[in-house]
């Protein structure tokens, strides 16, 4: 594996980081890091955070450019701040719903539709209806170039916690249609998801719902549905943290016997079957349509679970809505879920008091509705512990959010596929986690981190960063429009840089940095950093005045991106 990042390039990126210890911290400085406060305000859902900046500058615009879109550009910080608030934002990116899978959803095939096949006809035909490929192209040409950005954002969160992988359930079009669940009620309501996630066959092949029988119901599903995409394992209390007996020790939410009465009412559902084909034939499963009742498979009889109790002879759909009702309105779903968001979407150690926060909101919207997400969302992203910068609240920027926050930075215009040359090595290819669990667990304690926590952390192996390292130099210093990974492939555009913007500065390097400063580091960084680049892009000469700008434009990225202060959002 190359190792490109150990040249001189990467020695400056460590001169530029080292700048940032003597010249503010690891907040990297700047007017946004002198304005952060010392302490966080503990109070109710009116708190506010002592020194908070009241005024919404460029530098402010280009934060909440970064927390809730795919990365930052000129034209998007310039928009939001036109807007006047991150409010006004917010309430222009919940109208938006340009991206969609549901056109991939709409191409249900027989299992041995490529059976015929041979070659390049078998190859294309299995990649097109059994891989995630098309998904995730679409899922990079979406994230780079459609305007509803913070759907998505909040859809690939959904995914990460509600996970249902193409790793072990290789169909195409059911993996658009689940994932159309999350991306179209993004901000709509949690139980719907809960709702349409229990009946959708992907997620029933996934976590064996599908076909479970009465005579011996499986519990896969009725056990993650609880411990994952709900009520979690301990009791909470509404702030996140966990409720303890008069020993100190926490409390379990739910018991075995609560997960096989869970699954006994979960039994009965089979997978749709295209062309009106009998429940035995497997061949024709219907994978974009809801589950259907599988009668003689059904447990008829009572079930007793998380307090409530179906009576015998329910009919299955009453039983599933039972269960959805049951984890749905446990006081445990809101923190729980709201706790996964924030560190998501903001940062990795919400206090208490902003898990408290927003819990609050998911209980009550303010107009008697629980579960509103496009309300929990507006509190995860007003809150005073996210518009405020200080230097602990942070994230480390996942592999995903790293390639595109730097694609969008530059201005590159995507099929998508590119991105699937990188992202795997990095330890993140979307829509193919490992497990349920994630690609990392919520819990990873941040190394020497005196109980902090950085799930992301968790992807940082020697292979990984290696590879994440050379993506950035390969995607900055050697990011010209003729590399290899850019020509179309399965796409007609491919992808394209845009270095002519970076070429229209000329001979002004300011300018350059000022765009990167902005974009990447929204104005934090420092005198001593901005000079640190100033003097490596001097060094660069060239007779072509375009040339001499694109590369030294290339250099400064690439010393940044490769920094701490754009791989930690703060």
């Amino acid at each position: 594996m190359r190792k490109q990042y150990f040249g001189s390039a990467a020695a400056l990126s460590l001169a530029f980081f080292l700048t940032a210890c003597g010249g503010g911290g690891s907040s990297g400085g700047g007017s946004a890091g002198r304005d952060a406060p010392a302490s966080i305000s503990t109070g109710g859902s009116g708190g506010t955070l002592p020194n908070a900046p009241t005024e919404f500058t460029h530098d402010a615009a280009a934060r909440l450019a970064k927390q809730t879109s795919f990365g930052s550009t000129s034209e998007l910080i310039a928009h939001i701040y036109d807007l006047g608030s991150p409010e006004a934002w917010l309430t222009e990116q919940f109208a938006l719903s340009s991206s969609t899978y549901a056109d991939l959803a709409a191409k249900p095939v027989l299992g041995n539709v490529c059976s015929t096949l041979t070659g390049t006809d078998l190859t294309n035909c299995n990649r097109e209806n059994f891989s995630a490929t098309p998904m995730q192209m679409r899922f990079y040409a979406n994230a780079i170039g459609k305007d509803d950005q913070l759907r998505q954002r909040v859809a690939f969160a959904l995914s990460q916690i509600v996970v249902a992988s193409e790793v072990e359930v290789h169909n195409t079009a059911g993996l658009a249609t689940f994932n159309q669940i999350l991306l179209g009620n993004a901000f709509g309501n949690y139980r719907d998801i809960l709702k349409a996630v229990t009946l959708n066959p992907y997620m029933g092949d996934y976590l064996d719902m599908a076909d479970s029988n009465k005579a011996q119901p499986n519990e896969n599903y009725a056990r993650e549905l609880m411990q994952l995409f709900s009520v979690g394992t301990v009791l909470l209390n509404s702030d996140g943290t966990p409720q303890t007996d008069n020993t100190g020790a926490t409390i379990p939410t739910y018991s075995n016997t609560d997960v096989k009465e869970v699954a006994r009412a979960l039994t009965g559902w089979t997978y749709a079957r295209l062309n009106g084909a009998a429940p035995t034939d497997n061949n024709s499963r219907d994978w974009t349509q809801p589950m259907v009742v599988y009668a003689t498979r059904y447990d008829t009889g009572a079930k007793t679970f998380l307090g409530k109790t179906v009576p015998a002879g329910a009919a299955q759909q009453a039983s599933v809505d039972a269960v959805v009702d049951a984890v749905f309105n446990h006081p445990n779903t809101g923190p729980y879920i709201c706790k996964r968001l924030i560190q998501q979407l903001t940062i990795a150690n919400p206090t208490p008091a902003y898990v408290g926060r927003v819990a609050a909101v998911f209980a009550d919207n303010g107009s008697g509705v629980r579960g509103d997400l496009k309300a929990v969302v507006r509190a995860i992203y007003l809150d005073s512990e996210a518009r405020t910068v200080s230097q602990l609240p942070g994230k480390v920027k996942e592999p995903v959010l790293l390639a595109t926050s730097l694609a969008r930075a530059i201005g590159y215009k995507t099929d998508g596929y590119a991105f699937l040359t990188r992202d795997a090595g990095m330890g993140q290819a979307p829509f193919r986690a490992p497990s349920v669990f994630n690609f990392y667990p919520y819990e990873f304690p941040l190394p020497q981190g005196a109980g902090l926590v950085s799930p992301v952390s968790k992807l940082m192996t020697t292979s990984t960063m290696i590879a994440r390292h050379n993506f950035l130099y390969d995607w900055t210093v050697g990011g010209d429009a003729t590399r290899g990974e850019f020509k179309p492939t399965l796409g007609a555009l491919g992808t394209v840089p845009d270095w002519a913007s970076w070429e229209a500065n000329g001979t002004n390097d300011g300018k350059t940095i000022d765009r990167i400063n902005l974009v990447m580091l929204n104005g934090t960084m420092t005198p001593a950093q901005r000079q640190a680049i100033a003097t490596a892009m001097a060094a660069i000469k060239n007779t072509d005045p375009a040339l001499q700008a694109r590369k030294r434009a290339q250099t400064a990225l690439y010393i940044v991106a490769s920094s701490p202060l754009f791989q930690v959002d703060r």
